[in-house]
């Protein structure tokens, strides 16, 4: 005779415990989807619609002009460019800010692992100290040397700023990750020929992949979503999305098409929010691995 549940598998019980985990994840969700889809409903009316004061309702008709007009015709100023330049800004901003910052670190991390020193733990809080320094205090230091060496105003000179004030969360993370391995491995490499190089590219790195993956995605979101040193480092011509998305929203000139600004804030938003998506499973196995653990 079969069972009714598969061969340890507990049935489902209803309890009030579990009624009342779900009834507070359901209101967390609401909470933080709520002002997704008061965006997107308002993106997706026309003005005169919007005027009617309907913030929850669904479109009557469904208005697509607005995303067209975010991405490539809403105005900034005199410039009507959409956020579409500001895009590819972003990307070249963050592609290889994020990239050299996670090897950096992961080269820093892994050569940290071996050093233990005595109160090496009080030294690493202050590194971790020392990076949640707010980089507000280095912006006019920043500013000066960048305009001597001929970077500021510059994509590249973004991107370095950016690599710098990431450095030490990442290097801290994969520090973390790489000391809680077991040094017979290192050691058995070592016996079989393997340099310093070998030993990180063939063996450690291959091994904390969810690590990359944490330390990409924190790194992704945090200059994507950067603000304040795009616009002190980055220049007229190379202002990343979310500084045109904020010239876009202050434009007073003729009426604020509030269609237009949830469209290009929802556009400014897609990119981190789908990173989110696709690697959130990789996410949780990083985390769990290690990654925030000394």
């Amino acid at each position: 005779m079969s069972s009714a549940h598969p061969r340890g598998a507990k049935p489902f019980r209803l309890t009030v415990g579990r009624i009342g985990l779900y009834a507070f994840l359901g209101c967390a969700a609401l909470f933080f989807l709520l002002p997704l889809y008061t965006m997107l409903v308002t993106s997706l009316k026309s003005m005169e619609e919007i005027r009617l004061g309907q913030i929850f309702a669904m479109p009557v008709q469904f208005f697509w002009d607005a995303w067209k007009t975010a991405w490539s015709g809403a105005c900034m100023g005199t410039q009507c460019g959409g956020v579409r330049v500001g895009f590819w800004n972003s990307v070249q901003i963050t592609v290889p800010a994020v990239a050299i910052s996670v090897l950096v670190g992961a080269v820093n991390g892994y050569a940290l692992s071996f050093w233990r020193p005595h109160g090496s733990s009080a030294l690493f809080g202050l590194l971790m100290a020392g990076g949640l320094i707010p980089y507000q205090i280095f912006l006019y230091p920043l500013v000066r040397l960048l305009a001597t060496v001929e970077l500021y105003n510059t994509v590249a000179g973004v991107v370095l700023v950016h690599v710098i004030f990431g450095l030490p969360l990442v290097t801290l993370l994969f520090r973390n990750y790489f000391v809680a391995i077991p040094d017979e491995l290192c050691k058995a490499a070592r016996v079989d020929g393997a340099g310093f190089w070998r030993i990180f590219f063939e063996i450690m790195l291959p091994m904390a992949v969810p690590m990359v993956v944490v330390a990409s995605i924190f790194q992704f979101t945090g200059i994507w979503n950067d603000f304040l040193i795009g616009l002190v480092f980055a220049g007229r011509d190379n202002l990343p999305m979310t500084v045109q998305l904020n010239n876009i929203v202050n434009t007073t000139t003729g009426e604020r098409a509030y269609n237009v600004n949830m469209a290009a804030t929802i556009l400014t938003a897609l990119v981190p929010l789908a990173i989110y998506f696709f690697s959130g499973r990789w996410f949780v196995r990083g985390v769990a691995a290690g990654a925030v653990k000394g």
